[in-house]
């Protein structure tokens, strides 16, 4: 008897909720009335082919009703605002903890959000640096402290009995009165004596000769004369006090003492050193989304809009004389060339040597020029004089970028929040370190034991979350790190590791796809954090398609048998080990009845670039070459260094070239080879396809177009001259006004997360009642939305326009997401294969274009039966050619690459080295590296 027929016999009425969560007749989406009893406080993986129905049962059906209990907990008053919060379609679900959800997309865009940020770590080294951080002078590298008022008093009484001693006060100078009025005002103020010339006089003898004062600074106020008894009354030292006090009111701060044996000393109770006035450390201090703590120039970005070198030179294999200067290439720029090359004799500069063979000084000549010529810096300040002119500002506009602020060095403090340190290090410091060497430094601080009662609790939480970033492997991540630059996988295991940090018991935590981004030597790390929550009593829920995760699950719950209407039914659910009899793609993969082929050879190379002395982040100035024409991935464990070559070198680099792109450059020595060759650069990664809730699959690939112009020339549509853009959701016309073609309403919560509420006129379906009545093949512009890619194909087969530009929808494993589905419910890998269908789509390249497609983890979401899919549509762009490069973890894709290039060995400071480059025949014959391991495995 199959385990999806044992299922179904289950009485789920008889099931305890203490011990199950039961799902009874789940409809949502695609799943087709499917029961399920999840055991509580275990490890479940829910796993099937893409769009089975995996995420529509654990997010959409049991997160979402999670949420409405949640709900339905809240007062009437908070209700009242939540009255419309839509059920999931299911009979009913029993046994629900809290649910948390914790999912792959990358739900932040903002420029100031950090990892630090992300997961409070960054708010608790605000607390401990204000607490207990010390500042240091930058001139003396001495301890800045401040005297208070107790500090002299006892400094005082520290003195021999008999010891005797003036409190003086500096006599302030005022721009609006002379000396002799500010002696008038001392004597009105009840101050009888001052200090001139080192003698005691009396205010009224002074002011006769007032003239002979100079200077306000000769003068100091005489507040009071102590000698210090054989006993000291509390008397004594409240008068000692209230004239220190005086002293500090009376000369701004400052406060002297004269000794009667000629000491003198000085006191002040500002917050200074070596001449400058500190910031006391506070938590605003260190606070860049603050005003007061954010540097001044970039306020607190981290970066400006200023001039890219890398766009002012963006070959710098190209000489002076060749014109290796862009913006001196133009006939009217041409002077500022001319006056370094007819003068560059007279001070030895080398015109026809390579811009990168040039020596660091002589590069720098070059922007700040000399007597002879005028360098860069002086050409773009003459063209910030010229905007009033717009072929000036174009031309400014060129070679502008977001550069690293030089004020602040991207840290985005403010300088003097440098100075407060621990041990040695400031807080820019400690966020710049990479977690794995910034854990290591806080469970080896040094404290005197008054600083540890004030830190211990805060030392535990930063120590405890840094910690668990390093569980889920992102110890090669640093706390500056902008959260919109993770990847999915990167950005949910933060969120993993934050949950882990809150420390919640009886908790539901339903996750998606953990182990994205992650090598399979460090999913073993992953899978003992999974465990650590269930051990806690929690109940893990994961969506995955990960083999290592499957196989050390609790449970297995496989959703099949296909994609979309194909799919939602409960085919498996039991241990690994009684699966392999299981009739389901999954188990048919994990027995090893079914893999991936093996491309048939590999492809030759003549072409490439190459990227000479990359040392960005942890890249060690290494070499590194790739192939064009052919399919090339790049691989190595977790922080060896594979996006910061691709991303903030590779691409940035070929993107200034092409100047399509104008992101900051990574540190490198040049980028050469046949660059030229390639006319054209694409980025596919894991960003939404779409900003607005309009964007949808069916308008990314341009066949929304064709489906609207067929609708136009319907008789109805023609008889009521409806044109094709009656039938278009995004201008006035046909839509529905209610909601403007969204489907749905938001409804914004002051304490919650907005809610999207279906649309009570057109009831979701985006469109007006007359727009609705134009039908083609029984079938209206709403029913034609709401159709899978799949059965679109079968509908519109005897349309070649449309069919032409679903055909990659399908052909990208994306058969099963509905036409009109908002680009904001994709998944990454979702938003991504959409993109390459987008490419695919355009047909074969011309003859004289090469486009390079950069690929980040493309299998993201992919269940193992999908990526033979995935990569037949890669090969194909490739086969049209061009090239690609994916960023990849995954073997099956690995084994079928032309070229590999292993980064590593290790992740942080341990990686950024090439451990091999070769095809995958050549790699499993070396034992250097993690991956060769793994790969052997695939190519036995």
């Amino acid at each position: 008897m199959s385990k999806k027929k044992e299922s179904q016999n289950i009485d789920f009425e008889q099931l305890d909720p203490k011990s199950h969560i039961v799902i009874k007749g789940a409809r949502v989406n695609n799943l087709k009335n499917l029961s399920v009893a999840i055991p509580r406080n275990k490890m479940i993986v829910v796993t099937g082919l893409s769009g089975s129905g995996k995420s529509s049962l654990a997010f959409d059906t049991l997160f979402a009703e999670g949420q409405r209990m949640y709900v339905e907990s809240l007062s009437s008053y908070a209700r009242q605002f939540l009255g419309r919060m839509e059920k999931p379609e299911v009979d009913y679900i029993r046994g629900v903890a809290p649910a948390i959800a914790i999912e792959q997309k990358v739900n932040t865009r903002n420029p100031r959000s950090t990892v630090g940020t992300s997961t409070e770590i960054y708010d608790y080294l605000k607390l401990l640096f204000a607490r207990i951080g010390v500042t240091y002078s930058p001139v003396s590298n001495e301890v800045v402290t401040k005297d208070a008022v107790e500090d002299v008093v006892d400094q005082i009484l520290k003195n021999e009995v008999g010891t005797r001693l003036m409190v003086l006060a500096p006599m302030l100078k005022h721009e609006e009165r002379s000396i002799e009025d500010e002696l008038q005002l001392l004597l009105s103020k009840g101050f009888t004596r001052v200090r001139w010339k080192g003698d005691v006089a009396f205010i009224e003898d002074l002011l006769p000769n007032v003239k002979k004062v100079k200077k306000h600074t000769d003068v100091q106020v005489l507040i009071d004369r102590i000698a210090i008894p054989e006993t000291v009354e509390d008397e004594l030292q409240f008068r000692i006090a209230d004239s220190v006090q005086t002293a500090y009111f009376e000369g701004a701060g400052t406060c002297l003492l004269s000794y009667t044996d000629g000491r003198e000393e000085s006191f002040s109770d500002r917050f200074e050193r070596d001449g400058i006035l500190f910031e006391e450390p506070s938590a605003n201090l260190f606070t860049f989304n603050n005003p007061y703590g954010a540097c001044r120039r970039c306020e607190g970005f981290g970066s400006v809009l200023g001039v890219d070198p890398d766009l002012v030179i963006p070959n710098k294999e190209l000489s002076i004389f060749e014109d290796a200067i862009a913006p001196w290439r133009s006939e009217t720029m041409k002077k500022w060339k001319d006056a370094l090359v007819s003068s560059a004799m007279d001070f030895d500069f080398p015109i026809h040597r390579p811009y990168e063979d040039l020596d660091p000084a002589h590069q720098e000549l070059l922007w700040t020029g000399n007597k002879h010529f005028k360098g860069l810096n002086k050409f773009f300040d003459f063209l910030q004089s010229k905007t009033h002119k717009i072929q000036y500002r174009v031309m400014l506009s060129r070679y502008r970028g977001r550069t690293s602020c030089p004020d602040c060095r991207g840290t985005r403090l403010r300088k003097d929040a440098s100075y407060v340190k621990i041990n040695g290090k400031s807080i820019t410091d400690v966020v710049l370190l990479p977690i794995s060497a910034s854990s290591e430094f806080f469970n080896n601080l040094q404290l005197t034991d008054y600083e540890m009662s004030i830190a211990k609790r805060i030392l535990k939480e930063v120590t405890n979350r840094l910690e668990y970033l390093q569980q889920v492997g992102l110890g090669y991540l640093t706390l500056n790190r902008l959260t919109s630059t993770l990847s999915g996988g990167e950005f949910q295991r933060i969120k993993l590791a934050t949950s882990l940090g809150s420390a919640l018991v009886g908790s539901m935590y339903i996750l998606d796809e953990p182990s994205i981004g992650l090598h399979p030597r460090d999913t073993q790390r992953l899978i003992g954090v999974l465990e650590s929550l269930r051990d806690m009593g929690n109940t893990v829920i994961v969506v995955e398609h990960e083999e290592e995760v499957m196989r050390s699950a609790d449970q297995i719950i496989d959703i099949g048998p296909d994609a979309g209407s194909h799919g939602g039914e409960l085919m498996y659910q039991g241990s690994l080990k009684e699966m392999n009899n299981a009739d389901t793609h999954t188990a048919r993969y994990l027995s090893g009845k079914i893999e991936v082929p093996l491309p048939e050879f590999r492809r030759p190379w003549t072409r490439s670039v190459k990227v000479r002395g990359a040392q960005e982040n942890n890249l060690q100035n290494i070499d590194v070459e790739f192939p064009l024409g052919v399919l090339t991935t790049v691989t190595g464990v977790s922080g060896s260094g594979k996006s910061t070559l691709i991303k903030k070198i590779l691409y940035p680099a070929l993107g200034k070239r092409l100047g399509t792109v104008n992101e900051e450059t990574g540190k490198m020595k040049s980028i050469g080879g046949d660059v030229e060759a390639i006319t054209r650069l694409e980025f596919v990664d894991q960003n939404p396809i779409g900003k607005s809730s309009r964007s949808n699959p069916v308008t990314y690939v341009k066949a929304y177009d064709a489906i609207r112009s067929l609708f136009s020339v319907q008789p109805l549509a023609k008889q009521r001259a409806y044109k094709p853009a009656h039938f278009s959701f995004n201008v006035e016309g046909g839509r529905c006004e209610t909601c403007q073609g969204e489907g749905t309403q938001k409804i914004e919560m002051q304490f919650m997360a907005d809610l999207h509420l279906t649309c009570e006129s057109c009831k979701g379906q985006r469109f007006k009642q007359e727009i609705l009545e134009v039908i083609y093949n029984d079938k209206n512009i709403a029913d034609i939305l709401d159709m899978t890619v799949e059965d679109s194909m079968t509908f519109f087969e005897d349309q070649k326009p449309i069919l032409n530009k679903l055909r990659p929808l399908y052909d990208v494993g994306l058969g099963y997401i509905r036409l009109g589905q908002s680009s904001s419910s994709l998944s990454g890998g979702e938003a991504q294969r959409v993109k390459l269908a987008y490419f695919l789509g355009h047909g074969k390249s011309k003859s004289h274009e090469h486009t390079l497609f950069i690929f980040d983890e493309p299998t993201t979401g992919l269940h193992f039966h999908d990526i033979n899919r995935l990569m037949k549509a890669i090969n194909a762009l490739v086969d049209q050619g061009n090239s690609a490069i994916i960023i990849e973890h995954n073997m099956e894709v690995i084994k079928c690459a032309d070229w590999i290039i292993d980064l590593g060995p290790e992740g942080g400071a341990g990686g950024g080295q090439v451990v091999f480059a070769g095809t995958p025949e050549e790699m499993v014959k070396i034992n250097d590296g993690y991956t060769a391991p793994y790969l052997r495995e695939k190519l036995k």
